[in-house]
């Protein structure tokens, strides 16, 4: 995840904030606040201070407990007599980045061996975090908490990737806020958070964003709300898929191992050395199986334990951490009844303040107030779902997937027809491997056949169809070659102006008054687009060799047909009138699944294999 890294800048952004402190603490004088938090506390008379938290863990093995870097600003006003809540985000990425070449194994020639990389290009960044949250929330009456993750920075400990070490370090300051774990400030004196209401938020971008699910998946008490944008729910998800060996878009190579080291910027960083030659083992980039190791980065699985409120945000084309791990912990809390709201978006991997400001500004402020400071915002009795279903036209919906989505089979027919509801069994269609070309070149025109991949699609749509929710296909399939790989992809065929990335102006916008060298102006943003034929929607993967189950390989005999069913990532998106769905078939995908040596011939049974989408007007 130095994709999930690197691929994230929160932003530097000054804004006024001024809260009004909530309810205290048992025992504490009572504060009476407004109903709504006000800017009414002066950012620069702000109270900035460092200590060190103790964590139940000995990740560097050095003898001692890890400890964890905390820094905190806080209105002056704020103590004993005047308790604030807080808003936290932790984060790996404060000291910066090294620079780690990533796995050179991604062209496999059938060996299975892992080789490191040349050290190739330099991409460590320098990244601003100070963000926006202390300029808007502090002039509110917030303290804002930023905490180096083990490992990283000023913290000690080793980084793990997602491992159970970075959630316990998060956690301990969950504690701390809440006065169940010991602190200390520079000179090793006792420090306590008697400033504390102990109503924590934890929010964040990528990583960032990932740390708050983490930690809520622990069940800590004094976590109330948790604001994951762009965060992984399970780290198998983000480098593996149904058994094989996937990359996040952009990031070949990449694993673990590899964002470990990346994030390793803590003094004496040869102390952990063994623990990044454990993950390099442990992570198994051979048979990409689901094992102990995933298990323990797994936060779906912990979804029972959350008490935080949730306010997910993930963006619609984030090929970094795609959708499908928003769409698993959304199901996950809704199976649990945790109280949630969902933000989907139109960019890729990026913080909804640089898409729709003014609006993500005030629902935060709302929300934090809700769940912080206990006050009726009304946010909860607004609709669950914003969705953004095309650049600047959003639509909200009582719940989502949005109300009237009925899961609608389509049948792969003979004639390459995507055809409806069932269709009798046809003839074996093929394809030959081919992992030098990319999926938008195979999927570029679904009406003319290809050697590298089977194409089918519907009739020409009568009415605008949306889909809302996860896709699976089911192909009774066989495989010969070297390959283990089944890739689908769900395409839109029908020229449109669509989502081709964001871009800055040269006008600016000011949140809040700043402090000298932060003076909390951004570069106003927009959308850029372009008129395409096509688009891939949504798409996923299989290691056949894992067809039973993601934990167990078990190979496959070549030109035996099976049965194979998988996901696809989940995804929000309107076909309108006129466009064509279409389903394509290949094997490797060049940019996300290792690239096996070509030639691998794979055969479809047309008439018993299907899709199933998950539609609103049911693509007629």
């Amino acid at each position: 995840m130095r994709s999930v890294l690197r691929g994230v800048r929160l932003l530097a952004v000054s804004v006024s904030i001024a809260t009004i402190l909530p309810a205290t603490a048992a025992g504490a004088a009572t504060v009476h606040a407004p109903a709504a938090s006000e800017p009414v506390y002066d950012y620069t008379q702000a109270i900035r201070e460092q200590i060190w938290v103790q964590v139940p863990t000995d990740s560097d093995n050095d003898g001692q407990p890890d400890r964890v870097a905390v820094r905190i600003i806080r209105p002056r006003e704020s103590g004993p007599d005047l308790k604030v809540p807080v808003i936290f985000q932790a984060s790996p990425y404060y000291a910066g980045l090294n620079d780690v070449p990533n796995h050179d194994d991604v062209d496999r020639d059938g060996s299975d061996a892992l080789r490191s990389a040349d050290p190739g290009t330099d991409r460590v960044e320098s990244i601003v975090f100070s963000g926006y949250l202390d300029n808007y929330f502090v002039p509110r009456g917030y303290a804002v908490v930023f905490a180096d993750s083990l490992g990283s920075g000023g913290s000690t400990g080793c980084p793990t990737s997602g491992g159970r070490n970075e959630t316990l370090g998060m956690k301990a300051v969950v504690d701390w806020l809440n006065g169940r774990a010991r602190g200390v400030d520079a000179t090793g004196a006792p420090a306590r958070a008697s400033w504390s209401t102990g109503h924590t938020g934890m929010i964040g971008v990528s990583y960032n964003g990932t740390l708050p699910n983490a930690v809520a998946a622990t069940g800590v008490r004094g976590l109330d709300t948790i604001v994951p944008i762009a965060g992984i729910s399970s780290w198998y998800d983000y480098y593996r898929a149904n058994g094989g060996v996937v990359a996040p878009g952009g990031y070949q190579g990449e694993d673990t191992d590899v964002l470990a080291k990346a994030v390793l910027t803590r003094e004496n960083p040869e102390v952990c050395a063994d623990v990044m030659a454990q993950i390099e083992r442990d992570q198994d980039r051979v048979t990409g199986d689901y094992s102990r190791f995933w298990a323990e980065r797994d936060y779906v699985r912990d979804a029972g334990k959350v008490r935080a409120s949730v306010l997910l945000v993930h963006g619609l084309h984030d090929d970094n951490v795609r959708t499908g791990q928003a769409g698993q912990w959304w199901d996950a809390l809704a199976r649990n009844r945790v109280p949630r709201k969902i933000w989907l978006h139109q960019a890729g991997h990026t913080d909804p303040f640089n898409v729709r400001r003014d609006v993500w500004l005030d629902t935060l402020h709302r929300w934090f107030d809700q769940w912080l400071r206990g006050v009726d915002t009304g946010i909860m009795n607004e609709p669950v779902a914003d969705v953004e279903v095309a650049p600047n036209v959003w639509r909200t919906s009582k719940t989502w997937p949005v109300p009237g989505t009925k899961a609608t089979t389509f049948s792969l027919t003979g004639s390459g027809a995507l055809k409806r509801g069932p269709a009798l069994p046809g003839a074996r269609q093929s394809f030959v491997d081919n992992p030098s070309r990319t999926a938008e070149d195979l999927a570029a025109d679904g009406t003319v056949a290809d050697p590298n991949r089977l194409a089918y699609l519907s009739e020409p749509l009568t009415k605008e169809t949306r889909l809302s929710g996860t896709p699976t296909i089911t192909l009774r399939a066989d495989l010969a070659g070297k390959s283990p790989y089944l890739t689908a992809m769900l395409v839109d065929y029908g020229t449109a102006d669509r989502y081709a990335g964001i871009r800055s102006l040269p006008t600016q916008d000011c949140v809040g008054p700043g402090i000298p060298g932060d003076p909390g102006c951004f570069a106003q943003r927009e959308y850029v687009t372009t008129s395409t034929p096509s688009e891939i929607v949504t798409r996923g993967w299989l290691d056949t060799r894992n067809r039973r189950s993601p934990s167990v390989t078990t190979p496959v005999q070549p030109g035996k047909p099976y049965t194979f069913t998988w996901t696809l990532q989940t995804e929000d998106h309107i076909f309108a009138p006129g466009h064509r769905i279409g389903v394509i078939i290949l094997s490797t995908e060049r940019d996300h699944t290792l690239r096996y040596p070509a030639g691998t011939e794979a055969g479809v049974r047309t008439g018993v294999s299907s899709v199933v989408l998950p539609l609103v007007n049911g693509g007629r």
